[in-house]
């Protein structure tokens, strides 16, 4: 399904946001999802109209939300939890499956800015990056940590990477 982007829509702010919480506990409210709340909050103060979390189990659960979410024409989806080597994580794989081509710059700078941080266990995290249709679907660590890492590398690209993928230009030196 192809999408018309128009002029109007390409000046309405940073865009449209879904938050997906990939937690098996946290679904069946075994614990309150902690990560999805600080991704919505990050995403709001960067200007994005955002709806969620969504709370879900990992596996094909969180590919049904990325599927609904790109069909409904969210700008960006950020999920948080299931990134990690357990056999119980299974994000990316579900978003390789959803995306058209990934974005590998985005997690690998989320991985370095943890580990530079002191968090060696961040280059546990095999969360990706990718873009279905026009939706930029990225995953973060369940930890609130990892969330706040993300969101830290993501606040200096989401804007662009938007506007990239609604059409936009390089911004170009003044002469």
């Amino acid at each position: 399904m192809e999408q018309v982007v128009s002029q109007a829509d390409l000046s309405t702010g940073a865009g449209r946001a879904l938050v997906v919480t990939a937690s098996n506990r946290a679904s069946a409210g075994v614990y309150a999802d902690k990560g999805g709340p600080l991704v919505a909050e990050g995403l709001t103060a960067l200007g994005f109209a955002v709806e969620g979390p969504r709370v879900v189990p990992d596996g094909d659960p969180v590919e049904r939300e990325l599927r609904a979410a790109v069909a409904a024409g969210y700008d960006v989806v950020v999920t948080t939890g299931g990134t990690g080597i357990s056999p119980t994580d299974a994000t990316p794989d579900a978003t390789r499956r959803v995306v058209d081509y990934e974005v590998p710059g985005i997690p690998e700078a989320i991985r370095a800015y943890g580990t530079a941080h002191g968090v060696a266990t961040a280059a546990l995290s095999r969360g990706l990056a990718g873009v279905a249709e026009r939706t930029l679907i990225v995953n973060l660590p369940g930890s609130s940590g990892g969330v706040r890492d993300g969101l830290a590398v993501l606040a200096g690209i989401l804007p662009h990477a938007v506007d990239q993928l609604r059409g936009g230009d390089h911004p170009r030196p003044a002469a």
